[in-house]
């Protein structure tokens, strides 16, 4: 079977396109998250894997959960998925959805790990730097790992900046072992 990244793309790509030809791109992330919250309760899981439920039921279960905050757009893609049995991959369309629009936006998502609460002037002075090293606008989501000792941790992509003593404390380690 294949990969549920490679089942999503093209779904996320359709949904980007149409979102932002019509301008809507922020609606369209919206209902995405909420799609694929609903699509993540285990009642409606075992909905979707029922093979004895028809696609349609399934579809209009899920719209039914969300009614009046999905277009008719956005009910139509849920249609479409339920009868091509993609329903089970809505969080992987969501992230992939959310790539192409922050890329679209120049936005970047940057996970800050720290070793003890920050307060909103220190998020939005590092915030700040990582805009000005990047050249892009940066939306940063912190969370606190005592484990770090000190210092901080952030990922942006594949890019690892660790300026945790954690960290430092290991380079220690391995250069006294060399």
């Amino acid at each position: 079977m294949a990969e549920p990244s490679t089942i999503a793309r093209p779904y996320a790509e359709a949904a980007f396109r149409l979102a932002d030809a019509q301008g809507k791109l922020a609606d369209w992330s919206a209902a995405l998250a909420n799609l694929a919250a609903v699509a993540d309760d285990a009642r409606v899981r075992a909905a979707i894997s029922d093979p004895n439920l028809p696609a349609a039921k399934v579809a209009g279960l899920i719209i039914s959960i969300l009614a009046g905050k999905l277009s008719g757009e956005i009910e139509n893609f849920v249609r479409v998925l339920a009868e091509n049995g993609r329903l089970e991959v809505l969080a992987e369309i969501r992230a992939q959805y959310e790539v192409l629009k922050n890329e679209r936006e120049g936005v970047v998502e940057a996970d800050v790990t720290t070793a003890f609460d920050m307060d909103a002037a220190q998020v939005a002075d590092l915030v700040s730097r990582l805009e000005k090293k990047t050249g892009r606008k940066v939306r940063a989501r912190v969370s606190v790992d005592k484990s770090l000792i000190g210092g901080v941790r952030i990922a942006i992509g594949d890019q690892v900046i660790d300026g945790s003593a954690r960290a430092q404390l290991a380079a220690l380690e391995n250069a006294l072992k060399a």
